[in-house]
């Protein structure tokens, strides 16, 4: 086949986006090999809608062409057009289009995509290129769409731990005779050790690019160059094999001591004990499912302490089914929720690493070189910050959708607005994450060689965490007064005295004054 030129005999053109790379699709379980076509394109538009961090756009292309390779070697017709190629397309609508014309198709067929903006588009395409266009939903998740808004039905709270407590009762997942395993739901409390110091965790396993890897990396090196991040040494997995072998490790490696030490922070262990399965899970080369059945498993066996496996279940059966319920249950206004009225911009070090504060230079540092943090990292580190700031909400999504590798909008933008900035009000989370120098301090080696004081609270070179801590409970009071998980803290700071509360605000104030502005690269 000519790879710039489709064929004109085929019955069902099957789209397949880049973070759908499952062949479990449902477009495929209906679909014939000898007179369907698979069509796989890579879009400018969508690496650059937002300036996506160079090692995803890397991993998403190189993903994508060894899986149109895998559709190839197991019987399907597959049309692949390429960003460098002769004729690139400008937009998913257009590489159908092209792919459609000259030709008899009967029907589109395409997975409902993870970004509100897509499926709005591909809802006008049947009218646009008049031809039929099915689309079909995701099945890869635990929770259909349609059973999360039965669940969410006349609710008056949507917290998490009760969505979780459903599923695991629906899937019988850490279940025993109907009750939870250990006789506990949640065992968060035992997953908050600080790490010891002398810590030695597992090294990740980095996979050595090949042939197609490497012509991607020339492509988005010349293409991208300007886009956030370090784009080698480029390690990802990009194939199903590849990313299997990463989860294995974890099982074997990581899973033990997982949930013990999955809030803690260290310079020199960027992984910890953490899977780096979430940009395989999301983009399709992992299966949900089989993963959460394969850690129940393990534990049963005696291998891990419940602890971890309940920790490691939680984040993927509750939390990952959960924010994508959310997304799609508040889209598309969800995108503007701002319930403090934010409007700062987002420093311009967030996008270069270069502040004088150690843990946000850690984790920035970290997320330009590896495009991934772990989640208290950008929960209590760079959401923290953002938060106590007031950050403009979409700036901040903007950010993360940018620099991670495992960011879609789906996952990120609950995350980011609900629960690290609570511009949603309180509506994914009962209490912003709000928290001073002591938290960071207390979790992390950052503070050890940072250019603030963490136990000094007001003043030159105390920490700025702490006196904004206080300053964003004070200014955002009329607010949340009436927040029941804030009423001992609000009692606290109105037992201090006027001059302490005085000296907080003044170095808050004085702080935020000398902010850099929004990045101008």
């Amino acid at each position: 086949m000519n790879p710039d030129e489709p064929p004109e005999d085929f019955r069902h053109l099957l789209l397949v986006l880049g973070d759908q790379l499952s062949p479990g699709l449902d477009i495929f379980k209906d679909g014939d090999p000898e007179r369907d076509l698979v069509l796989l394109a890579e879009i400018a538009e969508e690496a650059s809608y937002v300036r996506h961090h160079k090692k995803k756009i890397a991993f998403v292309f190189s993903a994508m062409r060894h899986f149109a390779q895998e559709l190839r070697e197991s019987g399907w017709r597959v049309h692949y057009i390429r960003l460098d190629s002769e004729k690139p397309c400008a937009s998913l609508k257009e590489a159908v289009a092209r792919t459609l014309a000259g030709a008899k198709a009967e029907a589109v067929r395409v997975t409902e995509p993870g970004e509100f903006r897509l499926l709005d588009e591909m809802r006008g395409w049947q009218s646009d290129l008049e031809v039929q266009v099915d689309l079909l939903p995701d099945s890869r998740f635990l929770c259909a769409l349609p059973d999360f808004r039965k669940w969410a039905e006349g609710r008056k709270r949507f917290l998490m731990e009760d969505f979780y407590r459903h599923m695991r009762q629906k899937t019988g997942l850490l279940m025993e005779e109907g009750n939870p395993a250990g006789g506990k739901w949640n065992f968060d409390k035992e997953n908050r050790s600080p790490a010891p110091s002398g810590l030695v965790c597992p090294e990740p396993i980095r996979h050595r690019p090949d042939e197609i890897t490497q012509d991607v990396l020339e492509l988005v090196s010349e293409r991208f160059a300007d886009h956030f991040g370090a784009l080698e040494p480029f390690w990802f997995a990009v194939t199903r094999e590849e990313a299997e072998a990463v989860f294995e490790s974890f099982l074997e490696n990581g899973l033990a001591d997982f949930g013990t030490y999955q809030d803690a922070m260290l310079k020199s262990e960027r992984f910890l004990y953490h899977s780096l399965i979430s940009m395989y899970l999301n983009a399709g080369l992992l299966d949900a499912w089989d993963i959460c059945v394969r850690v129940e498993k393990v534990w049963r066996s005696g291998a891990v302490p419940l602890n971890c496996a309940e920790g490691f279940i939680r984040q993927i059966l509750g939390w990952r089914e959960y924010v994508r319920g959310i997304y799609w249950l508040k889209m598309p206004e969800y995108r503007d929720e701002n319930f403090f009225g934010a409007k700062r911009d987002l420093p311009e070090f967030y996008w270069t690493g270069e502040t004088d504060m150690a843990c946000l230079k850690a984790v920035i540092e970290q997320t330009l070189d590896e495009a991934y943090a772990h989640h208290i990292q950008r929960l209590m580190v760079t959401g923290n910050f953002a938060l106590l700031i007031g950050a403009d909400p979409v700036q901040v999504h903007e950010w993360y959708l940018s620099v991670y590798a495992d960011a879609y909008e789906w996952v990120e933008l609950p995350n980011t607005l609900g629960m690290s900035l609570h511009a949603d009000g309180g509506f994914l989370g009962s209490k912003p994450y709000a928290a001073s120098g002591n938290y960071i301090g207390k979790m992390s080696d950052y503070c050890s060689d940072c250019a603030y004081d963490v136990k000094k609270k007001t003043g030159e070179g105390a920490c700025p965490f702490n006196a904004l801590y206080w300053d964003f409970l004070h200014r955002n009071r009329p607010k949340l007064k009436d927040n029941h998980r804030l009423r001992t803290i609000y009692s606290s700071w109105d037992r201090m005295s006027e001059d302490k509360r005085i000296a907080y605000l003044k170095s808050a104030g004085g702080f935020l004054s000398n902010l850099p502005g929004a990045w101008q690269g």
